[in-house]
């Protein structure tokens, strides 16, 4: 038996699913917590049951995108390191390069190539914990400090609604900005499907006035389109 399968027989035990179950479980608690919280608050603001279904719509198919490129990574991912650690770390942070990059690093550390020649399972043990380690500082920043930035957000908007709407637009556009500038930097299909998914997205923009109704599924097909372009290039 090689070492890769030696490492995918113990990362796809019993024992790694059992140890893996609960993080997840938790994680859909979590959801399900949402949801219910979310029907509650739209009481309290008098927001409709359709206006409800939706936001849930758009959030779905905005949702299609992101998904498949964590698809195609965490099946990267598990045929290294396993189904279980893969299926909870996807769960829990939901960031798949990351992730990626983390368990590769703790290759590179072990001075092994990650899934190559000598990835054992020591090596895989470093890369489990090197996912686990770099998720922490996240989860204890939300854990402690999540319930503090409202009362941040407000000091510095000062409590004018126009400019706490300015400040939350500006900080959304940095944010997908910086996420969205590796793509152009990287050239090749990452930039190709930036350009044509931000054309697309302008281009649906422009058509849903004419077409309210497809308006809450422009951002999910301009990602698509993006995506599909890029893979022709």
């Amino acid at each position: 038996m090689s070492h890769l399968e030696e490492v995918l027989t113990v990362a796809n035990s019993m024992g790694a699913w059992i140890t893996a179950a609960p993080i997840v479980i938790i994680a859909l608690v979590q959801v399900l917590l949402y949801y219910r919280q979310i029907y509650h608050a739209a009481d309290a603001v008098n927001l409709t049951r359709n206006q409800l279904s939706q936001a849930f719509r758009t959030g779905m198919v905005t949702s299609i995108g992101p998904v498949v490129a964590i698809f195609i990574i965490m099946v990267g991912l598990m045929s290294v390191i396993g189904a279980p650690m893969a299926w909870m770390r996807l769960a829990v942070i939901g960031a798949a390069p990351t992730e990626l990059t983390a368990a590769t690093l703790g290759a590179d550390a072990m001075g092994v190539k990650f899934g190559g020649e000598g990835y054992n399972l020591q090596v895989m043990a470093v890369s489990w914990w090197t996912m686990a380690i770099n998720g922490v500082g996240w989860l204890l920043l939300v854990g402690l400090f999540a319930h503090k930035l409202e009362d941040v957000r407000e000091k510095v908007g000062g409590g004018d609604t126009k400019w706490l709407g300015i400040l939350s637009t500006a900080a959304m556009i940095g944010v997908f900005g910086y996420l969205n500038s590796r793509n152009i930097v990287a050239m090749g299909g990452p930039l190709i499907a930036a350009v044509t998914g931000g054309i697309a997205m302008v281009i649906l923009l422009q058509i849903a006035k004419k077409l309210p109704q497809i308006k809450e599924y422009t951002l999910g097909i301009a990602m698509l389109i993006g995506m599909f372009t890029a893979m022709f290039f």
